[in-house]
């Protein structure tokens, strides 16, 4: 759904939307918002917590999944 965001796609995007990081990974290219025809957030969320790798965020009024290369945590 989004992967990499401008700085000024991401100030705007914080203006209208609850839950955008101001110092949001996207503006870096190191995040992507995730959605799967055939697998759930749940699914979607757990697999990427069990990798380690960063932070994993679940967006279910939105049907999507936040993953980023920043430092491990889930929300």
């Amino acid at each position: 759904l989004s992967g990499y965001r401008t700085k000024r796609t991401n100030e705007m995007l914080a203006t209208r939307t609850y839950g955008v990081a101001r110092n949001s990974l996207h503006v870096q290219g190191m995040a992507a918002d995730v959605r799967m025809r055939r697998r759930t957030i749940r699914q979607i969320a757990d697999a990427a917590r069990r990798c380690e790798a960063g932070g994993v965020g679940r967006y279910a009024k939105s049907n999507f999944v936040h993953v980023d290369c920043g430092r491990p945590r889930s929300w």
